[in-house]
């Protein structure tokens, strides 16, 4: 994957003048244009050391401290306008004569119907008019962003799909929640029923009589009254992080299904005018060749700005 790399490693030793900042926020600044996806990423490696020792996203800086800051690589930045890209496949996060990964905007469904005439599957097709074979390997909500794969094979469809159905395939996100969410790891196991409003409209409720769900949600960091925590699927239910989260108390802001939509509203006049919930990451096994594969999409840039605005704790 084609990407930008950003220098060597350096050791930064920490001054009066950073005394008592978090050290995610202490990256953010020193990385800059690194989006909060990688920063989290590497300082849970450990690639981030503190005087030589593993640090949280939440450790405060003394002055004398000695921070490793690695090399980091962040996929090239792709074109927007209006928040939207020009072509969904102008771009793509990872593309062989196999598998195609695109970064999918919020907002924009995977497939048409329910009134929308042309989703990200049949405007990839619209712009790729001479491939034979072009298939949706598994979907996001409309107003999820992030990584989408496709398939360019029928064989690579058929592949993954048992990958996927037999618990193979490592699907991340991250997920902004209100509230203070305490345990560092927590696997959630709650069963999903669907069930249709007297519009029309689908909705899902944790049900003992419905679907078997299970979601992994490990903290990243606490902000100014909300959490970040990374979602990781064991399961692939319809709007299933969303009720996980809803029915344990820490709707997601932004979510206009689940939400808090008093507080949604005041959120969209402070900058969030969508749900903050972004597809990270997926891993899976080339379907050719066989060997492990990770597709990234960096948090956007909305969603990585509206947490600068609310990082009080950082300043």
């Amino acid at each position: 994957m084609n990407g930008l790399s950003k220098g060597s490693v350096n050791w930064v030793e920490v001054d009066e003048s950073a005394e008592g900042q978090r050290i995610d926020n202490f990256l953010a600044k020193s990385l800059k244009g690194v989006p909060r996806s990688h920063i989290y990423r590497i300082l849970r490696s450990g690639e981030v050391r503190v005087n030589s020792g593993r640090v949280s996203a939440t450790y405060r800086l003394k002055p004398g401290d000695r921070v490793r800051i690695p090399p980091v690589r962040i996929a090239a930045p792709t074109s927007r306008r209006g928040g939207k890209l020009r072509q969904l496949g102008e771009t793509p996060l990872y593309e062989d004569e196999w598998l195609l990964a695109i970064d999918k905007p919020a907002g924009v469904a995977v497939h048409g119907g329910s009134g929308i005439s042309l989703g990200a599957i049949e405007k990839l097709r619209e712009e790729r008019p001479n491939q034979p074979f072009l298939e949706l390997i598994h979907r996001l909500d409309r107003e999820t962003s992030g990584v989408l794969l496709l398939a360019k094979r029928r064989r690579a469809l058929t592949d993954v799909h048992a990958q996927l159905r037999h618990g193979q395939v490592d699907k991340r996100y991250q997920v902004l929640v209100l509230g203070n969410w305490t345990k560092p790891r927590q696997s959630v196991r709650l069963p999903l029923r669907k069930y249709v409003l007297g519009g029309g409209e689908r909705r899902v409720a944790v049900d003992a009589q419905g679907a078997a769900a299970m979601t992994v949600f490990k903290l990243l960091g606490h902000y100014d009254g909300y959490s970040l925590l990374e979602a990781e699927l064991k399961t692939g239910r319809t709007h299933q992080i969303r009720v996980h989260l809803s029915h344990l108390g820490f709707p997601i802001a932004g979510d206009d299904k689940y939400g808090n939509f008093e507080i949604n509203k005041t959120l969209e006049k402070r900058g969030l005018k969508r749900m903050f919930l972004h597809a990270v990451s997926v891993t899976l096994k080339h379907p050719a060749t066989g060997e492990r594969l990770r597709i990234e999409a960096p948090l956007p840039v909305e969603l990585d700005r509206f947490l600068a605005s609310i990082d009080v704790a950082g300043t």
